[in-house]
């Protein structure tokens, strides 16, 4: 919901940092696996007790994700690079709920939950990419893309300030766990109902 807002707000300086960063010989997809790299650090870092401290890791790696794509604007976009892109995302979002388990395992059915949301809105939001494809369907409300995009309730921006919020308020994950997962659930619910309207029958 709030992805395209946020798309106009970072991208005139990202896309200035990302042409600063081509001109310097760094590529597309050396800043996404550094934005895995770390992404997985800041969920280690929850797992090991320190969920503050993963903060500065965790932001950092969202600001490499919207960087790769500044970079590739500025040299070349390829396929290869926007597969990377979605799947380097997918592995960090399910490392989180993961590391909090980890943390507490009194957290451990919540964050299953939490799991089951994620797949599940994965699976309508990549599923409904595939399709748009093959129609030529494309949007460019979150920006310039390698896949189509559909909007949601909830979409990148709310689920990286959602993580800020667990790192903060570790303590009750459990119960911010069950009220993000219902609402990624009726995200997913909303975007199977338009899918007829996005690609028809």
């Amino acid at each position: 919901m709030l992805d395209g807002a946020a798309r106009r707000l970072i991208d005139p300086p990202l896309d200035a940092l990302g042409r600063g960063l081509a001109a310097r010989g760094v590529g597309a997809d050396a800043v996404t696996w550094a934005g895995l790299a770390l992404g997985l650090l800041a969920a280690l870092t929850i797992a090991l007790g320190a969920p503050g401290w993963a903060l500065v890791p965790l932001l950092a790696s969202r600001l490499l994700d919207g960087l790769d794509g500044a970079v590739a604007r500025a040299t070349r976009r390829t396929d290869l690079g926007g597969f990377l892109d979605i799947w380097c995302d997918f592995v960090f979002y399910g490392a989180v709920p993961l590391a909090f388990a980890v943390l507490d395992p009194a957290n451990a059915t919540a964050a299953a939950f939490l799991l089951f949301a994620f797949y599940v809105n994965g699976t309508s939001f990549l599923g409904l990419a595939v399709m748009a494809a093959k129609r030529g369907v494309q949007s460019t409300k979150q920006g310039l893309k390698s896949l189509h995009y559909s909007a949601g309730l909830l979409e990148g921006t709310e689920t990286i300030l959602f993580f800020v919020l667990l790192c903060l308020l570790p303590q009750f994950f459990a119960p911010l766990a069950w009220g993000f997962g219902a609402l990624c659930l009726v995200t997913a619910a909303a975007r199977v109902l338009n899918a007829r309207h996005t690609i028809g029958s």
